[in-house]
């Protein structure tokens, strides 16, 4: 019965977000209220439940996704994700031109959201395929290969970040697996699979193709631009070496995990930011704070629904379904990785929302995390590549890209929905790989 409740529970959420179009956050509420009543939890000890887990999940989460955004504002206001995306190309060659794209999304997409990303770099895109006169696609699948991976995959995006502090895991050595696997998923969907649809045109609309371009003296030096958007990468992998490597009598060790810290390690980029693109350029402080502002609107309705996800997870829990759904997922025989995986995949494909699938399976699949012994590490980047498998018309990505390439529903499900699932594919396989290793 318990699993039958939370069946039921996860098709109101699909049925409220994706057939009436309700607030995802409005409807994870929805949702722990039917699940706990159902359950036969009492009114106050819901209530309290549901304020547990959006506390919980909120409690550190709210700085790195803060100080994410505000980094991510100031490399777009500075012009400096647009000084990293010329300064690759130009170094690359037209031959390359793949390969520095994918270079591009990968170090622009770490500090930046998916949409951000997508909207601040897709015109640039624009501007290079008819500077190269090269098909549309084969220019712009590495580019969104990046940015959909880095999203899904590595701190201090959203979701896995979330999920890390779910399954307790470590947000170093989670972001240094990602990146191991991010390497192959990215080729196999970005340069390799963009081969294959040279036959798809792709024109992109008049609106879409004029954004702001700065000048050459207005934008950042190329080693400042890639320096900054890259430094709370370089902090957090450095602890996540050092915590290998090193044993905590060494005299620096508990100060570089002190700076490796996720939050910290975004605090200081931030604050490094502020000055390289800001004050370093003579922008003045109130113009830098109105970036800095401003990119808080942006993630807010982000940290309700991840807020909502962890109020469902923590109900879950306290109702007693978690354990139930872990004695019985316990018996398989099947890998909890490949488990986690699916879940996410099922999720992803009835939600849409790669934010929500993830979030939602991560409080599936918690109780497997201390009963089965696998890495929870490993878990997060399991549930990361399920979250992006498969998407279409449920999801909000897929019309963006089928929008700004002017593609039909036909040619975006061959080419977004082919690369998204891709990434997921690649993602599991890279996981299961890396299981077997450590």
């Amino acid at each position: 019965m318990p699993l039958i409740i939370v069946l039921i529970g996860i098709l109101i959420l699909f049925v409220l977000i994706a057939r009436f179009k309700l607030n995802a956050f409005i409807a994870f509420i929805i949702v722990c209220l039917f699940v706990g009543i159902a359950e036969g939890m009492s009114l106050d000890k819901l209530i309290q439940s549901i304020q547990d887990g959006i506390g919980n999940t909120l409690g550190f989460l709210v700085m790195i996704l803060g100080f994410g955004a505000m980094l991510g504002k100031l490399v777009a206001d500075s012009g400096a994700a647009q000084r990293i995306t010329t300064g690759l190309v130009s170094k690359f060659g037209i031959k390359n031109i793949q390969w520095a794209l994918v270079l591009t999304g990968f170090i622009v997409g770490i500090p930046m959201f998916y949409s951000v990303g997508f909207v601040i770099l897709i015109p640039l895109v624009f501007t290079i395929a008819a500077a190269t006169k090269l098909p549309l696609l084969y220019v712009g699948l590495p580019l969104l290969a990046s940015l959909s991976v880095t999203h899904g995959y590595l701190p201090p995006h959203p979701a896995p970040t979330a999920i890390s502090i779910m399954f307790g895991a470590n947000l170093g050595k989670t972001l240094l697996y990602g990146i191991v696997i991010a390497i192959p998923a990215i080729i196999f969907a970005g340069p390799i699979f963009s081969k294959t649809v040279k036959n798809i045109s792709a024109t992109p609309l008049k609106e879409f193709v004029n954004p702001k371009v700065f000048k050459d003296e207005e934008m950042p030096s190329m080693s400042i631009s890639i320096l900054t958007a890259l430094l709370p990468i370089f902090l957090i992998g450095i602890a996540a070496v050092s915590e290998l490597f090193l044993t905590p009598d060494f005299f620096l060790y508990s100060t570089i995990l002190f700076l490796g810290n996720p939050a910290i390690a975004m605090l200081i980029a931030v604050l490094v930011a502020i000055f390289t693109l800001g004050l370093g350029r003579n922008k003045k402080m109130v113009e830098v704070m109105a970036s800095v502002g401003s990119s808080i609107s942006g993630i807010t309705m982000v940290l309700l629904i991840i807020a909502g996800a962890g109020a469902l997870k923590q109900v879950l829990v306290d109702s007693g379904v978690s354990n139930y759904i872990g004695s019985l997922l316990d018996g398989s025989a099947i890998s909890p990785l490949i488990l986690a995986w699916l879940i996410a995949t099922v999720l992803r494909i009835c939600v849409g929302s790669a934010t929500v699938a993830g979030l939602t399976a991560a409080g599936i699949v918690l109780p497997l995390i201390e009963s089965s012994g696998v890495s929870p590490e490993l878990m997060v980047l399991a549930i990361g590549s399920g979250s992006l498998m498969l998407s279409h018309v449920n999801d909000g990505g897929f019309w963006l890209f089928k929008e700004y390439f002017n593609l039909s529903v036909k040619d975006t499900l061959k080419t977004w929905t082919v690369m998204e699932t891709t990434i997921g594919v690649i993602g599991i396989l890279g996981v299961l790989i890396l299981n077997s290793i450590l």
